[in-house]
């Protein structure tokens, strides 16, 4: 089998076998094909597609590349949830510790933020004490007796992946379905999930501006899980404007507390019982529809149980249990600053992408992998969507390190929030569930 020849096929549009996809993987993981033919294959790709099959087979390839957790130890159907990234999006945090309440075991590898969107594993490290790298064995043991464990990705997860996105970040060829479909299902399928609920992310502060891409990846991804034996459901959700009002990493294990003690705001919830209803539902096999689950979902965050096992969690992998009763003083934060709306009318846009360019010039998210962040900035909007405002009146505070990054954001939000003589339209917050 030759790399040439593999590449010289997909180009013309013929599709490529199991085997020659295995070659491929293999050679990229050894490093037996050098990064010039990976890219010429991506670009193969990238003009034409992939079918269903060349698809599932190459992520399952990447999947096998490294290594494979096994989670049959837990009892029960392991249920992960991914989400293709937004602002203000910490469904995770509420998410992984309702889900568990409700009786399913959530064993969750999450990874770090690049560029605007905020990574899970930087929020949970807000925490002080939190721990996010555990042996396998320790990972284990907390979903069996907390029901919940969220670490970070293990360096031999789907590395093949790893190299085909780096080379894929620098040649153009981010964009096509294929490779991002089989990228992100590739390390889910690693992680060792029985079932996969996804959140594809749609609008101005995605990665995805369109619904009918967003669509396309959705369908794919489901489509991929199905084709390698692990039930999907991805649900298409906007990104239009922030989820929560909160965006920075200790901002948002605070705005994820409010939540979890039935505050918070409505969108962020509305959100977190539709996704978790969905893993309900795959965890008990369909026997449960969408109204019970949420029901039960809404009786956990009623009765504390969601809110007791974020605690339990939380100081089972050696974060301070304190942060659930007093957040503000538990998690670190930066001096806040007001920013006051420079003229009267309804809120009419929030610029998801601007307000998360914002927060990450603060520090609160990386420009390159190895920077460092600062847990205690980013901004705490005080209106949202259709709210009326006066001259004046405080659209938001900024946590920022020193007076001068504090008014160079102000400037940055309020040109992120547009305000007009009339409310604007709302859109919807879920487009579509594909099953």
């Amino acid at each position: 089998m030759n790399i040439v020849d593999i590449i010289r096929k997909k180009r013309d549009g013929g599709e490529l076998g199991t085997e020659e996809i295995q070659f491929f993987v293999d050679g990229i993981t050894s490093g037996s094909i050098p990064d010039y033919q990976a890219s010429a294959f991506a670009m193969a790709v990238f003009f034409q597609g992939m079918s269903a099959r060349e698809t599932a087979d190459l992520t399952l390839a990447m999947a096998k590349s490294g290594e494979l957790m096994d989670l049959s130890a837990i009892p029960g159907v392991k249920v992960d949830k991914h989400s293709t990234g937004g602002v203000a999006d910490t469904t995770t945090l509420i998410l992984a510790p309702l889900v568990a309440s409700a009786g399913v075991p959530v064993a969750k590898m999450s990874g770090r933020g690049l560029g605007h969107t905020g990574g899970t594993v930087d929020k949970l490290e807000s925490i002080p004490g939190y721990r996010t790298e555990l042996s396998s064995a320790e990972f284990i043991e907390i979903v069996k007796k907390v029901g919940v464990s969220v670490i970070g990705q293990s360096k031999n997860l789907a590395p093949a992946d790893k190299v085909l996105y780096a080379l894929r970040d620098v040649t153009a060829t981010i964009e096509s379905i294929p490779l991002i479909a089989s990228s992100i299902m590739s390390k889910k399928i690693a992680a060792g999930a029985d079932a996969i609920v996804l959140d594809v992310k749609v609008g101005k502060g995605a990665f995805l501006k369109d619904l009918d891409t967003a669509g396309r990846l959705a369908r794919t991804m489901v489509q991929i899980g199905r084709d390698v034996g692990r039930e999907t459901v991805a649900c298409l959700t906007d990104m239009n404007r922030p989820l929560g009002d909160a965006i920075g990493n200790s901002l948002e294990v605070l705005e994820a507390v409010e939540v979890l003690k039935g505050g918070g705001p409505e969108r962020l919830k509305e959100i977190c019982l539709v996704l978790g209803s969905q893993m309900l539902i795959l965890a008990n096999k369909g026997e449960l529809d969408s109204g019970e689950a949420r029901r039960i979902l809404e009786r956990k965050l009623a009765s504390g149980e969601a809110l007791e096992t974020f605690v339990s969690w939380v100081k089972a992998q050696g974060g301070d249990p304190a942060v659930a009763e007093y957040p503000e003083e538990v998690l670190p934060l930066a001096p806040k600053y007001p920013v006051q709306a420079a003229t009267s009318g309804y809120v009419s846009t929030m610029e998801p992408l601007q307000l998360g360019l914002v927060a990450l010039e603060l520090g609160a998210g990386r420009h390159r992998k190895d920077d460092a962040i600062d847990p205690g900035v980013g901004i705490k909007m005080q209106v949202t969507l259709g709210d009326k405002v006066e001259a004046g009146e405080t659209l938001a505070w900024v946590y920022a390190r020193s007076p001068e990054a504090a008014l160079k954001a102000a400037q940055g939000v309020q040109e992120a929030v547009g305000i007009s003589g009339a409310p604007p339209k709302e859109l919807p917050l879920i487009y579509q569930v594909i099953s």
